[in-house]
Parts: C-alpha cells; sequence; structure tokens
C-alpha cells in the first residue's frame, strides 16, 4: 500500500474495508447465542451475551435466565458495547477520511487511537464474562467458549492491529503523497 500511495484505487480503501469486516464480527459476537456452549452430549447449556440457557439431560425446553440481573453481566455487555460503538465510530470515520482527495494525516492518526480505546472496553467485557460466568453460573457438563466468543475476541484483536495501521500511517506521509525523491544505486564499472 505505500509503496503505490493511498491515491492508488485498489490500496486506498483497505483500511475502511477492514475495519468494516471488523464491524461485522462484533455483531456476530453481539447476536450470537454461541459465548458459552456444552462441549459434550447432552447440550444442557448455552449462553450469549445477554443469556444463560440450560435444560435437564434428558432433554425438553430450554430455560433461559437473563445474565442483565447480575451486575458482571450488565458490566461485560455494556464494556464490551461501548467498544463496538467505538469501532462503528472509527469505522464511519474511516469513510469519510479516506473519501476526501487531501488526506489528514492527523486524522486518521486520531481513528487509531480511537481503536485502542475500543480495543481496551472490548477486551475488559471478554474478560469479565467468562471469569465472573464459571464463578457465579452453576454450569453442568464439560462447557467451552465458542464461536461467538471468539468473534468477539477477533474482532478486539482487529481493533488493535488497525490501531496500529492507523497510527503508523502518517509516518509515511511523505512516500504515500509521492513527495520522496527515488534513489538510485548506481556503481560505475
Amino acid at each position: 500500500m505505500v509503496k503505490y500511495g493511498l491515491d492508488y484505487t485498489r490500496c486506498r480503501w483497505i483500511l475502511p474495508l477492514l475495519l468494516g469486516i471488523g464491524v461485522i464480527f462484533g455483531i456476530i459476537a453481539l447476536a450470537g447465542r454461541g459465548w458459552l456452549e456444552s462441549q459434550t452430549s447432552p447440550y444442557v447449556q448455552q449462553a450469549s451475551l445477554w443469556e444463560s440457557c440450560s435444560r435437564s439431560e434428558q432433554g425438553g425446553q430450554w430455560n433461559c435466565v437473563s445474565l442483565m440481573r447480575y451486575a458482571w453481566g450488565r458490566a461485560a455487555a455494556a464494556t464490551y458495547l461501548v467498544g463496538f460503538l467505538l469501532l462503528v465510530i472509527c469505522f464511519a470515520l474511516a469513510i469519510i477520511a479516506f473519501a476526501i482527495d487531501t488526506l489528514r494525516f492527523n486524522f486518521i492518526r486520531g481513528i487509531g487511537g480511537l481503536l485502542f480505546v475500543a480495543a481496551v472496553f472490548s477486551i475488559m467485557g471478554l474478560v469479565i464474562y467468562p471469569v465472573k460466568f464459571s464463578s457465579e453460573i452453576r454450569m453442568t457438563g464439560i462447557n467451552m467458549f465458542s464461536w461467538a466468543y471468539g468473534f468477539g475476541w477477533t474482532t478486539a484483536i482487529m481493533e488493535i492491529c488497525l490501531g496500529f495501521f492507523f497510527c503508523c500511517l502518517p509516518n509515511y506521509e511523505d512516500q504515500i503523497l509521492g513527495n520522496v525523491k527515488p534513489t538510485y544505486f548506481y556503481s560505475s564499472p
């Protein structure tokens, strides 16, 4: 991307596209019911960020309890949701920043800083959830933190990595804008 500059049409939208993928992963994590699931049969435990469901080993109806009854459940949901909202704001700002013909590199660095803040909030929610869930909710059988929880961690890792890209991109401002003279290495015979 630095070689061709941000004016190179195929490279210009890579960072906002990656932010958009992070937003999609965050939506999957928020809406997914697979934060915690039973690992082996009989499948008697299932939980999301919002509720925990269990049923007897013989089968039957799922009995769901809202995690919003617990202070830690509200804290985990709120911190992860704040991180997700900051990610959405960064996505909107990145589209605005890269749509303008003349890039504002300080603006791009601010998006990177905001992504780090979003990552902190997301990680706080992702750490509070398993620690308090496993100590406060009675679980039966062998359970694992599953696919939706993994999407949450993927979103947090993307926030950190994209934060580095957005913060480091202004360091290559001259190369991106084409203000650097090429260096030729020539040795006479």
